[in-house]
């Protein structure tokens, strides 16, 4: 078959890889693949030069900018749809928000026999005003139109797209998004020289975060939470994972409350990098305000580290309290900071969670199972 990805962006970040696998996947299995993607700007990194140098065809669209513009969407739109013409693919496959909508709609207009869309993460969400979820909302309502089949990352992506009356429920299939499980071995880094990188000592208990330093992926909620456990438990440190326009800010407030030499900040760490800093890490702390479905709690899980996360979300598919990890209600900072301070003082319940969190993640999120799935559901569509 010959299929288009699309995307707004290739930044350092679980969509993009998600995509980046499914084409070198699907070229695997003898597809004709092109990825099509906006420009990649911002502090977030870049997977562009991997997708140049993939088995599979890249193309960046000039138009496809990530703000809302109306008179680059235009562009974006004629332009896609003239690609598309051109092309002449069997299968159209949309990921994030933008490229969801315009790409579904220049698909339909370039007349793409089958056409998928992937919800990584709802385009309307808590963090917004209520006149933006609606016009998202909307727009979402039009595309599911559009398209032939809707592809969620978690069952709570499903259940929250169809109670704000988007497509119907024979539309949606959940398919995890997956990673190269047989890079996250928990017995190859060298875990004590990357603790000892970061200054801990044998005793100290590391507690990591991987996320943009931006809004609404939760440093604020983060910061107050590491402020409580670390007066609870003073064998804490942290490591955060990443980089972004608000780093400034939060080092503000962390020296503002004593805690910046408890806190060792890397930066962005290219993908390769994950299972070196999971493996030295203890547990890990996900306090993002809105989530399609964590890949950084899937990546500590593999590396057998438990996660406390807020119960938002697709993170309770992979959080299982008492099983894998801990939740705290949203916005709950102080039954945040109790589980951590727990999961701190238990190394043997850490140990459990974090094997039992590995042996499940290990059966959902194999990429080549990701890719099996979507080429059977490619298949499928075309049968029908």
């Amino acid at each position: 078959m010959k299929i288009i990805h699309l995307i707004t962006r290739l930044i350092i970040g679980g969509a993009q890889e998600n995509t980046i696998l499914s084409c070198e996947g699907l070229a695997e299995r003898g597809h004709e693949v092109f990825l099509l993607s906006g420009p990649t700007t911002g502090p977030e990194g870049s997977l562009v030069e991997r997708a140049a140098a993939g088995t599979y065809a890249y193309e960046e669209v000039g138009p496809l900018v990530r703000q809302v513009s109306p008179w680059q969407d235009a562009r974006a739109l004629r332009w896609l749809t003239r690609r598309f013409e051109r092309i002449r693919p069997d299968v159209v496959h949309t990921h994030s928000s933008k490229a969801g909508v315009l790409g579904r709609v220049a698909a339909d207009l370039a007349g793409v026999p089958i056409v998928v869309h992937t919800i990584h993460g709802m385009s309307f969400n808590r963090t917004q005003g209520a006149a933006t979820r609606a016009a998202y909302a909307l727009a979402e309502r039009y595309c599911a139109g559009k398209c032939h089949a809707i592809v969620s990352v978690a069952d709570a992506m499903t259940a929250q797209a169809l109670a704000a009356g988007i497509g119907r429920p024979e539309q949606y299939e959940t398919i995890r998004s997956g990673m190269v499980v047989a890079d996250f071995d928990p017995a190859r880094p060298d875990r004590p020289a990357t603790r000892a990188s970061w200054g801990a000592g044998p005793d100290d208990v590391i507690v990591g975060t991987v996320a943009r330093l931006f809004v609404n992926k939760g440093y604020e909620q983060l910061i107050e939470i590491m402020s409580r456990a670390a007066a609870a438990e003073h064998r804490l440190r942290f490591v955060w994972v990443g980089d972004g326009a608000h780093r400034t800010r939060y080092e503000a407030e962390l020296v503002r409350r004593g805690l910046r030499e408890r806190v060792t900040i890397t930066g962005l760490l290219p993908p390769g990098e994950m299972p070196r800093v999971l493996g030295a890490i203890d547990l890990l702390a996900h306090s993002s305000q809105w989530e399609g479905l964590p890949r950084a709690v899937v990546q500590a899980l593999l590396m057998e580290k438990p996660a406390v996360s807020f119960d938002i979300d697709g993170a309770p598919e992979v959080v299982l309290p008492g099983r894998t990890g801990e939740l705290a209600p949203l916005g709950d900072c102080a039954a945040f900071a109790d589980a951590i301070v727990r999961l701190a003082s238990d190394a043997d319940r850490r140990r459990a969670y974090g094997k039992a969190g590995r042996e499940r993640c290990l059966r959902e999120f194999d990429h080549r199972v990701m890719v099996e799935r979507l080429d059977a559901l490619y298949r499928r569509l075309a049968r029908r």
